[in-house]
């Protein structure tokens, strides 16, 4: 268990490189390369990922995780090897072993000795909800309060959210790389920290403070100067630098980046990125701890350098998170520009077209069930921001949503023609005709963390 070996460093280094699948990988690279590293972090994994994920492993028993991992591990894992770096992500999905025979596979190409992988299993529970709902565990929607039972056919993944303990258990076993699934985004960063310091489990506050930590740095630049309102006062967005936490025993850590890096760190640009995705300030739940984020304080210590302190915690719930997603039907949207004058007149004309041409057809798609848009005229801040009175162009975004695949695809089937067919300046149709695709819908429940047992299997690469 964690605490029993006392505090193995004073200061430790921890980044994070990705913020979710598809950041850029830049910023793993860039972090192991330009500066000091004791830990590797990489969040890939959102709600509708693990959906998406579930659906690749069903047509290839071999896919379900990051693929984009196993080619950051190729272009890092020689240095991280040589300096001890040791890398922790929640890449393997819903196929966690997938990902662990990918990753070996690369470190015997390389031809590096004495690599230890460790792999987290546990958090997949799809094949189990009919079981769990059968033995009195109705999973309910945390918002609706309706039962799982009527949905569980149309379920296509079902992730509980796991904490930190079983990545410190894996770091323990002295695993080099560890590959988590549905691990908490904030848990990548706390379980170094408790297996580095000794902290135990009822060490509420600094738990709560390794959580903010966590919290502050899991999606990447995005407290390091992206998408930060003041984006002028950013230099170099180029080369913007991913976040380090500089931690210490007491809990006490600074954010940075390393030394030379474009982007910005300062007491705003954490801010902002401290109240994203924040319901109760004073209650925010994990399953490592409860989190105080209104104790938190904030200084700024030097150039690119945020001290963070204070932080306050409780004991967490006795519940997990579990993040379910079910198929809900179909969706349709396509898009052509449409220039020159009285754009909007012509895209609104466009879209009532399409409309009346698929109901002569037989099909009938409700009013509340289509998508007009008009980009360019403002309605990305509709009723905030005036509307644009006559622009030289627009996008007209259409589409619909229903239940039947077949009506979707037809409708899509009127979008192109109106290039030759509809009012003059219609362009924009190089990327063809649109086709349906589903609806993946999100079903947040609860579930008694007595029901969940992870395991944790290590392989050594020879």
């Amino acid at each position: 268990m964690a605490g029993q070996r006392g505090v193995r460093r004073e200061l430790v280094r921890i980044a994070n490189g990705q913020g979710f699948w598809g950041d850029s990988l830049l910023g793993p690279v860039r972090l192991v390369n330009e500066g000091p590293l004791d830990y590797l972090t990489l969040d890939y994994l959102a709600e509708v990922t693990m959906s998406i994920m579930q659906k690749l492993k069903s047509r290839d028993p071999a896919a379900g995780y990051a693929t984009d991992f196993v080619q950051m591990v190729r272009r890092v894992l020689p240095q991280c090897k040589a300096r001890g770096i040791k890398i922790i992500a929640n890449a393997g999905g819903v196929n966690p072993q997938a990902c662990l025979e990918s990753v070996a596979a690369v470190v015997r190409q390389l031809g590096i000795h004495g690599v230890r992988i460790a792999m987290i299993e546990g958090d997949d529970i799809l094949s189990r909800l009919s079981e769990l709902i059968a033995a009195g565990h109705p999973l309910k929607n945390m918002d609706s309060g309706e039962p799982l039972a009527a949905y569980v056919a149309r379920a296509t993944s079902a992730n509980v959210y796991i904490g930190a303990a079983s990545i410190v258990e894996a770091l323990e076993g002295g695993a080099d790389i560890v590959i988590a699934g549905r691990a908490t985004d904030p848990s990548l960063v706390v379980a170094p920290m408790v297996y580095e310091f000794g902290w135990s489990w009822d060490d509420f506050d600094r738990l709560a403070a390794a959580t903010v930590a966590g919290h502050i740095v899991e999606c990447g630049a995005q407290c390091t100067g992206g998408n930060y309102t003041n984006w002028r006062e950013v230099p170099d967005m180029a080369r913007i630098g991913y976040p380090i936490v500089e931690a210490e025993p007491s809990g006490r850590f600074v954010i940075t980046k390393h030394e030379g890096t474009g982007g910005l760190v300062n007491a705003q640009t954490v801010t902002s990125q401290l109240v994203y995705e924040m319901g109760d300030p004073a209650r925010y739940l994990t399953p490592d701890c409860i989190a105080d984020f209104s104790s938190i304080q904030l200084n700024d210590v030097g150039p690119q350098r945020v001290e963070v302190s204070g932080v306050r915690g409780l004991a967490p719930t006795d519940t997990y998170k579990v993040s379910i997603s079910f198929q809900d039907g179909y969706k349709l949207v396509g898009q052509l520009t449409i220039a020159g004058p009285d754009a909007i007149a012509k895209a609104q004309m466009c879209a009532e077209i399409v409309f009346a041409r698929a109901e002569l057809d037989g099909v009938i798609i409700p009013v509340e069930d289509r998508l007009i848009e008009l980009v360019g005229t403002g309605v990305c801040h509709q009723g905030i921001w005036p509307t644009v009175a006559d622009p030289p162009e627009v996008v007209l975004r259409i589409g619909a949503r229903g239940k039947d695949r077949a009506s979707l695809d037809r409708l899509g089937m009127e979008i192109i023609p109106l290039v030759t067919s509809g009012p003059p300046g219609v362009t924009g149709f190089a990327g063809g005709r649109p086709k349906a695709s589903e609806i993946i819908s999100y079903w947040p429940a609860l579930l008694h963390k007595s029901l969940i047992q992870t395991k944790v299997t290590i392989e050594e690469v020879r």
